[in-house]
């Protein structure tokens, strides 16, 4: 059973910065995709920031120039690094792996940005 376990949520007030983690065990981590979701009260999940097996990234226009997703492979971890936090950014934050045809969710981690 592939886990994916996230941590680093917590409440930060704008401004400030996060680093989310998200620890993966039971899965070929270095060639799988890597991504972070969240999802807002009464919004539909979206896509943060993803880093491929290469090491490719991609983020949402958002939270460009502001978020950084990031890996280690010898740790099978992935990173979300949050700098200059906004009220729009609090969610429900999600790590994704996807392994050819197989997507699999950690349980998510809640991020709130005070104003």
């Amino acid at each position: 059973q592939v886990q994916l376990v996230e941590s680093g949520g917590g409440l930060v007030q704008a401004g400030g910065s996060l680093r989310l983690s998200c620890a993966a065990s039971r899965i070929s981590f270095s060639i799988s995709a890597m991504g972070w979701y969240r999802q807002a009260p009464g919004k539909q999940r979206e896509l943060v920031a993803s880093i491929s097996s290469g090491g490719s990234t991609n983020y949402a226009d958002s939270v460009k120039g502001r978020f950084t997703i990031s890996r280690n492979n010898a740790k099978m971890t992935v990173y979300l690094q949050m700098n200059s936090l906004k009220s729009e950014d609090t969610a429900v934050y999600y790590c994704q792996a996807t392994l050819w045809q197989s997507t699999y969710w950690g349980q998510g981690t809640q991020v709130t940005v005070s104003s």
